[in-house]
């Protein structure tokens, strides 16, 4: 009988070892390694400075609008984000399968949000340096119309020509006297 006491003894030690061991490798509860998510590099203060705007341009292809996103020092939306998004557009997009829509030589007078509507004076380039056609002339307004409008304060686009309302392109096609709002509002 003590023979069996020995045995139970010596089988009750080992399985305290073993769960001991068992215990003592085991990760701590606070560490998940299937759920924790490992950086490959460190973000830098610049990129933490950055937001992603939604700029619409021409895909070659199809001659449809789509969006193309852009990372932008923050600072420069806060102090002046209609400037901005505008200027991204004159400069046009960086993906070569899309065309810029903003005639070259545009320049950017006046921006200002009347309630929710944004006034934005533009050059007289824009309208006598536009390659025309109403398709054209329509993706020219909603690429401005669409990228403006993803600023929530933002619901409707009136363009002036230096200053003047009621201008149109030069076919005639597409005035400028209307507020024009996204399609996809």
């Amino acid at each position: 009988m003590s023979r069996i006491i020995k045995i139970l003894l010596i089988v009750f030690v080992v399985i305290l070892l073993v769960m001991g061991i068992i215990f003592w490798i085991q990760p701590s509860e606070e560490v998940e390694y299937g759920n924790e998510y490992v950086p490959e590099e460190e973000i830098s203060d610049e990129q933490l400075r950055q937001s992603i705007v939604t700029l619409y341009f021409i895909d070659k292809e199809s001659n449809e609008l789509i969006p193309e996103g852009r990372l932008v020092d923050v600072k420069l939306l806060l102090d002046d984000p209609y400037y901005t998004l505008m200027q991204l557009l004159i400069d046009g997009p960086k993906n070569e399968k899309l065309v810029g829509t903003i005639p070259k030589g545009t320049r950017i007078g006046k921006i200002e949000l009347k309630n929710d509507i944004l006034y934005i004076d533009l050059s007289k380039e824009f309208i006598e340096n536009h390659e025309g056609g109403e398709k054209n002339e329509s993706n020219t307004i909603y690429s401005i119309v669409n990228t403006m409008t993803t600023l929530t304060e933002v619901n409707g686009i009136k363009i002036l020509i230096n200053g003047e309302e009621n201008k149109s392109f030069k076919d005639e096609k597409i005035n400028f006297n209307e507020i024009f709002v996204s399609k996809e509002k």
